[in-house]
């Protein structure tokens, strides 16, 4: 090895850039955040079958890039799409209005570098999707955050933004919106207020950016039509994803858009296609079983939200403070105000608890400062129990939370 100085790339970083990595280290042994899944759920046994007999048949396709299909992904991926799409969220559309893209962050890449320049604003849900947080702060966007309810984002509050905006001359680029199981807090927007936003997009021309990336992970498998389909004046855009249906690691989601706008994204997705044999694997895969497995997979979350709320009942007491989400795979929780979740996320991970801390998924830190979103699809129940208690000790010891009755011993 020499010993001589490195080279030094530091002066040559254009300013911008986000900060330096950190080296991945593994995660926690008690691990309660990001959007894994259930590892017993992953069907490996018929993706196995899927991919002998996809790539028996059509493997020297992949000679071709995008396997001769086009830009827009493999076709029978596609066309499986429009199915499922009429029939679960009333969405009538052809395999040319879908792209197929790299999980749903390349479709909010592609999206936002279509609409967006620095300077201009967005109107999103005020706790939402740090991955859409992040992505509008790096590209100098400004997000106004709209208070949500029990029934999802509060459309008062939206129509009052928009006015305002639009008193100060201000016309939003679109409303971010995540209306079936929404990220972290699990409702559901009801048709009602789908109706009422759709209004709002049209009165005001802000169109609206429907992620429905959890909407097939609900618990009693009815839902209302996605905001796409019930539009009449066309103004959304639609995306989705596998990750939470199948696996997140194969990174396959999809847009779904009016041609006018696909054909300004499609020249922006530089990367020669999204992975080829990941699109015939699930097309090969989901044909056939799709509509069989995912209530098989929601059936086993829903058990496992289950042992969550017990543990954390019996843990925290009444100082934990949740709404039992719609479906999905997160918990929003509450804990007293005095609690700092991000430094409670500090002292957990030193005990072997990962948590995503409140502020991370908020518009708002002050509403958020006190709150944290639980993944409870990917440890295992006895994890998930283990986890909590590990996490009420730390509670106990950095805040003072729960307070322990001097006469109650709690067994951990």
């Amino acid at each position: 090895m020499s010993t001589s100085a490195q080279f030094d790339f530091a002066p040559l970083l254009p300013a911008g850039l986000p900060a330096p990595a950190a080296r991945w280290t593994g995660l926690a042994k008690y691990s309660f955040v990001g959007g894994n899944n259930d590892p017993d759920q992953v069907p490996v046994d018929g993706l196995i079958e899927a991919v002998n007999a996809v790539l028996k048949r059509e493997g020297r396709k992949l000679a071709t890039y995008n396997l001769a299909h086009g830009p827009q992904g493999y076709l029978p991926l596609r066309q499986f799409l429009t199915e499922k799409l009429k029939r679960d969220a009333g969405i009538a559309c052809t395999p040319d209005e879908i792209m197929i893209v790299s999980g749903s962050l390349q479709a909010l890449d592609l999206v936002n570098h279509t609409l967006l320049a620095k300077g201009d604003t967005v109107l999103i849900e005020q706790e939402t999707y740090q991955g859409s947080l992040n992505r509008l702060t790096r590209l100098g966007v400004n997000a106004v955050g709209i208070p949500l309810d029990g029934d999802g984002i509060r459309i008062d509050a939206l129509a009052a933004a928009l006015a305002d905006h639009k008193r100060r001359g201000i016309t939003p680029k679109y409303i971010y919106t995540i209306p079936t199981v929404q990220n972290p807090t699990g409702s559901i927007l009801p048709e009602s207020r789908r109706a009422e936003m759709l209004t709002l997009s049209k009165e005001y021309g802000v169109p609206i950016f429907e992620d429905d990336c959890y909407a097939d992970l609900i618990w009693n498998g009815e839902r209302p039509p996605a905001i796409y389909a019930m539009s009449k004046h066309g103004g959304v855009i639609h995306i989705g994803s596998f990750s939470k249906s199948i696996a997140p690691a194969l990174r396959v989601g999809f847009i779904v858009a009016p041609w006018e706008i696909m054909s300004r994204m499609l020249p922006l997705k530089t990367d020669a296609g999204s992975g080829a044999l990941e699109q015939m694997v699930l097309s090969e895969y989901c044909a056939p079983h799709f509509a069989t497995h995912v209530p098989r997979l929601t059936r086993g979350l829903r058990a496992k939200l289950d042992t969550l709320m017990e543990a954390l009942n019996e843990q925290f007491g009444t100082a934990a403070e949740f709404e039992a989400p719609k479906g999905g795979i997160f918990l929003w929780v509450k804990l007293p105000d005095n609690v700092d979740t991000l430094k409670l996320y500090q002292a957990a991970l030193a005990a072997g608890v990962s948590i995503n801390p409140g502020p991370e998924w908020s518009t708002s830190k002050a509403h958020s400062s006190s709150r944290l979103r639980l993944c409870f699809a990917s440890p295992s129940h006895e994890q998930i129990r283990e986890g909590v208690a590990v996490l009420a000790e730390v509670c106990r010891k950095e805040f003072g939370v729960p307070a322990r009755s001097s006469n109650v011993e709690k067994h951990g």
